[in-house]
């Protein structure tokens, strides 16, 4: 892979990043922070996961992973149970709440976007390098 390329999706990830705090900050939740919506975003793939397996996704300590997740179920949005077979085991899983909230920042984030290629700009550059550094340049315009 070159290395403009990577720099071009590096640039758009920080621009993602960037587009998602602007949903978080639209959505009916009230305060949520990205930590914790990397947990909904993990948890709303999965059925149920281990604190262990929220921890590794969101990257942080499990002490630090159990107080957000103490945290999210206490908004609702998780809930949590013992293991069937080992009963030490935590697992955690989206309420309906949770589900939904999910979706929401989902599509405001969606209409940030589309909104951001809406704007009058030039057409976008064919091919993925050109295409990605527009993309990328258009959401950080967005802000």
């Amino acid at each position: 892979m070159s290395k403009p390329i990577v720099e071009l999706i590096e640039a758009l990830m920080f621009e993602a990043i960037g587009v998602t705090t602007m949903a978080l900050s639209r959505a009916s939740a009230g305060e949520l922070t990205l930590a914790q919506w990397r947990a909904l975003v993990v948890l709303g793939r999965a059925e149920s996961l281990r604190v262990g397996g929220v921890s590794t996704s969101v990257g942080q300590s499990l002490p630090s992973t159990s107080r957000l997740i103490r945290r999210l179920e206490d908004r609702g949005l998780v809930a949590t149970t013992r293991g069937e077979v080992d009963r030490r085991e935590t697992l955690v899983s989206l309420t309906p709440a949770g589900h939904a909230l999910r979706d929401e920042i989902i599509a405001i984030r969606r209409e940030i976007i589309e909104s951001a290629l809406a704007e009058p700009h030039e057409p976008l550059t064919p091919g993925l390098e050109g295409g990605l550094s527009q993309v990328a340049r258009l959401l950080g315009d967005y802000e």
